[in-house]
């Protein structure tokens, strides 16, 4: 699917998805991402939403989001608490959504200039 950014700039906007690949600012990426409006985009070696860890959240967490979007790939699903203790400790919101969603949640929250972080795992 094609997202089409109604703002131009610098900014790190989700322009598509698709199996196995997510597309930033017109340049595809294959498997998982960070994604965050004002920093280069991130290879997230995690292999799976299964395969997730506490540290996983731990390096995000260290990027100090105010929000992290989980896109969860095909699917909705929602992490074990003690996964996202790191986050849940700096008082940073973690919402669960399948990674559609939450590529077009990113795209709405960082053009209102919103410190979001996008996790996202491949369709």
């Amino acid at each position: 699917m094609k997202l089409h950014p109604q703002a131009a700039g610098t900014l790190r906007t989700v322009t598509g998805y698709g199996p196995g690949w997510i597309e930033i600012n017109a340049v595809r990426h294959e498997g998982a991402l960070l994604v965050q409006p004002e920093a280069d985009v991130v290879p997230w070696p995690v292999k799976g939403f299964d395969a997730l860890a506490a540290t996983d959240f731990e390096a995000i967490a260290a990027l100090q989001p105010d929000l992290v979007l989980l896109g969860t790939g095909e699917r909705q699903r929602f992490v074990h608490p003690r996964l996202i203790a790191a986050l849940a400790s700096r008082r940073i919101g973690l919402e669960c959504m399948d990674t559609a969603a939450a590529c077009r949640t990113y795209n709405i929250l960082m053009t209102e200039g919103r410190r979001v972080l996008a996790a996202l795992l491949p369709l």
